[in-house]
């Protein structure tokens, strides 16, 4: 950590997606800041890892819940539990998403409706379950994490894609419908990442020289520097920022 954000100390922060890649840096980054952390993952033992490794370090511990997101009234529950215990969610991070690869020809609807749901359904409901309490408090700062691949339409998963740029339309709408309450609402795309997934499924040798070829910087960008912005974001330091998306791609768009 390089940078404290004071007021971001014993801040209430909800993340989705947060045991492992992009989201664990999130969760870890938060923590550092000494965050009150509270995280859902369908991966157990990927989030368990987690925890074992922040125990060792000297932050502040997070709180740690299964959730697989397809349950909405579930992941409803747990947010609504949360606040009856704890008080208000001051930040909310979307994460969680799932970028299998398919072709046109693969997707019926079935698997359609599902891709809506596992990347885009439950960005909806956890801002809707958390917005009361923002409302109250006049203030919240929520951040939604979409993706580079719609922009540069690369062909291999077009319901990922189609979910990730209405992760956009979905952000400047709530930061329009809340902004009156001093809701903020941002999206962050994050480029070529090279978490494990990536590195154990899409990352070789030969695409990695692709995107490092495409990219004005010239080395490969890692979960810190999503989570850095997704920081920035979320503490007052952007309290003038809202309805916008932040690339972070090294500029390869």
């Amino acid at each position: 950590m390089k940078v404290k954000y004071y007021d971001l100390e014993n801040k209430r922060v909800f993340i989705t997606g947060g045991g492992s890649g992009i989201g664990a840096s999130i969760v870890e980054s938060f923590c550092q800041q000494g965050s009150e952390v509270f995280f859902v993952d369908i991966n157990k033992k990927e989030s368990q890892k987690l925890l074992s490794n922040l125990k060792k370090k000297n932050v502040k511990a997070p709180t740690f819940i299964e959730c697989n997101l397809l349950n909405i009234k579930k992941l409803q529950k747990i947010i609504k539990k949360i606040i009856s215990k704890n008080g208000n969610i001051d930040i909310l991070i979307n994460n969680a998403a799932n970028d299998d690869r398919h072709t046109t020809s693969q997707v019926d609807e079935k698997y359609w409706n599902n891709r809506m749901d596992v990347n885009l359904k439950h960005f909806f409901f956890t801002i809707k379950s958390v917005l009361g309490g923002m409302i109250k408090n006049k203030n919240g700062s929520i951040v939604n994490l979409s993706s580079v691949s719609w922009m540069l339409g690369e062909g291999d998963k077009v319901a990922y894609e189609t979910a990730k740029s209405a992760v956009i339309g979905l952000t400047r709408s709530f930061a329009r419908e809340f902004g009156k309450y001093n809701i903020r609402c941002n999206s962050v795309t994050p480029g070529s990442i090279a978490t494990e997934r990536q590195i154990k499924h899409w990352l070789t040798p030969k695409y990695k020289k692709f995107i490092l070829d495409k990219q004005c910087l010239k080395r490969q960008l890692k979960p810190q520097d999503v989570a850095k912005l997704v920081l920035f974001l979320s503490s007052d330091a952007s309290s003038g920022c809202t309805k916008q998306n932040f690339i972070v791609d090294a500029g390869i768009t």
